[in-house]
């Protein structure tokens, strides 16, 4: 199977590629993540990714747009529901390109996370694969979560604290710091 993998960063990635190897699937990488910012949270990601895909011998894919005015336009309207507006734009556009490159399917690290809306990505995912015509493989990754957060910190990898969007990284500092409400 021709497999293209969405991957938001080296940490969530990591077990995914493992797992979908230990499957006899070698899997293509492809960062596309218009979501995170600011740029010095995007480059970090971005290049703790390129890293990791070299000492792996993963192909990497890069649609390199850091797309702060795109992605704000289209949360600006709902921020409390940006997150459905974020996975149709990373998912969508992983399922447009493999769709045009000739790949089989498409499924994406985000399912590893166990702090993503999970069967709202899900179905954002399906809908994107029958738009496209390519198939969706779903693979539910995250009981491999706590195993790739510990192989990540043991590698050294870029460990970011927020899901990526500028209004993740405001809700960490609410939470964080009640005195700023």
């Amino acid at each position: 199977m021709k497999l293209l993998l969405h991957i938001c960063c080296a940490p969530c990635s990591n077990m995914c590629i493992e797992t979908l190897r230990g499957d006899g699937i070698e899997p293509v990488g492809f960062w596309y993540n218009p979501n995170i910012h600011p740029f010095t949270e995007y480059r970090a990601r971005r290049n703790c990714l390129r890293e990791y895909a070299k000492n792996i011998d993963l192909k990497l894919l890069e649609q390199n747009d850091y797309g702060l005015r795109p992605f704000v336009r289209e949360v600006a309207g709902d921020i409390d529901g940006r997150c459905v507006k974020c996975y149709e734009m990373r998912l969508g556009r992983t399922a447009q390109y493999a769709a045009e490159m000739g790949y089989d399917a498409f499924t994406s690290s985000l399912f590893i996370s166990p702090y993503q809306k999970h069967d709202l990505m899900r179905q954002v995912a399906e809908d994107a694969a029958a738009r496209f015509g390519v198939q969706f493989l779903y693979r539910d990754f995250r009981p491999y979560f706590k195993a790739g957060q510990e192989r990540a910190r043991a590698l050294g990898f870029y460990m970011q604290k927020y899901c990526g969007c500028v209004f993740s990284e405001e809700e960490r500092y609410l939470k964080a710091n009640k005195i700023l409400r």
